[in-house]
């Protein structure tokens, strides 16, 4: 039966058998995917891992907390358990303590007589707990995902931070080009480009997008983002040492996780020709154009 209008005119039985858990009931079957399978398992380590990585670790530069590697090295037995406490809340609540992400910077000399700040290197050099965290997360969670990356993300012309990865592996790759090259022209032209700057003009916004990419669990992502939140560094020279400045864009060259982040940042540089490489901040082609997409 309809109305005037057209519209099908409800019986005022079936209304009347309605009720409010009735509809929410419905609603809630709409947005539920019986298939769906939640990941509740959240990453933790061990305190055995724990302490095989402190038992291991080599003389290292000492940042602000001033805790040395071989006083960690020492106490790696008893330290071992309230450390891997203290990694795995850092993980289930996907905070990176403040004191992690301060890092000190030295400097190291460019030229002979320096005149200017540019005229120095920075050196960033971040706690050794957060170091020995961080390189844990990268070997755990992302160098795995770099063997099976997504459509638009490339790994596998780049050559360096990765565990067999080097400059050397990089111009015996390009020499290999080169040559092979050679066997059917009469020359190669090789350019080599250098980002100024590479590391310090990463925006995080960019890089969170495309580390989003990755099958990495969601804390992980999440504890990545905060750890390039609220960045902050001071820097020693002379013999004196200046007050901490937060940073927004950059990623921190010295620690682990800067250092893997530029891999993925640099990920989505496509290339025309399968004759190119990637080192560090630098770009060896041959023979090729690149198509550069900017974000």
């Amino acid at each position: 039966m309809a109305d005037p209008s057209g519209r099908p005119r409800v019986e005022e039985c079936s209304v009347n058998a309605l009720t409010a858990q009735t509809l929410n009931d419905h609603y809630a079957a709409i947005s539920t995917d019986p298939k769906h399978t939640a990941t509740t398992a959240t990453p933790s380590i061990s305190d055995v891992k724990v302490f095989h990585m402190l038992d291991r670790l080599r003389p290292t530069a000492t940042g602000l907390d001033c805790i040395p590697a071989w006083f960690l090295c020492l106490g790696a037995p008893v330290f071992a358990a309230p450390i891997a406490e203290l990694f795995n809340r850092s993980t289930a609540a996907a905070i990176v303590q403040r004191q992690w992400k301060a890092a000190k910077i030295t400097t190291r000399l460019k030229v002979t007589k320096p005149v200017q700040p540019s005229d120095f290197r920075p050196i960033s050099i971040t706690p050794v707990i957060s170091r020995l965290f961080e390189r844990y997360i990268i070997k755990s969670y992302i160098y795995p995902e770099l063997h099976q990356p997504p459509p638009c993300l490339c790994f596998s012309d780049q050559f360096a931070f990765w565990p067999t990865g080097s400059t050397t592996a990089a111009l015996v790759a390009l020499l290999h080009t080169v040559c092979l090259e050679l066997s059917t022209n009469a020359y190669v032209h090789i350019f080599a480009l250098d980002f100024s700057k590479a590391f310090d003009s990463v925006r995080h916004a960019t890089l969170m997008e495309k580390m989003a990419q990755l099958s990495i669990p969601d804390q992980i992502y999440t504890w990545i983002m905060d750890f390039f939140h609220r960045h902050s560094h001071c820097t020693k020279f002379a013999g004196s040492i200046s007050e901490l400045a937060d940073i927004m864009v950059s990623i921190t060259q010295g620690s682990t996780v800067g250092l893997a982040a530029y891999l993925v940042t640099a990920a989505n540089l496509r290339h025309i020709h399968d004759t190119s490489s990637v080192c560090q901040d630098h770009l060896l082609l041959a023979c090729m154009v690149w198509s550069l997409y900017h974000s």
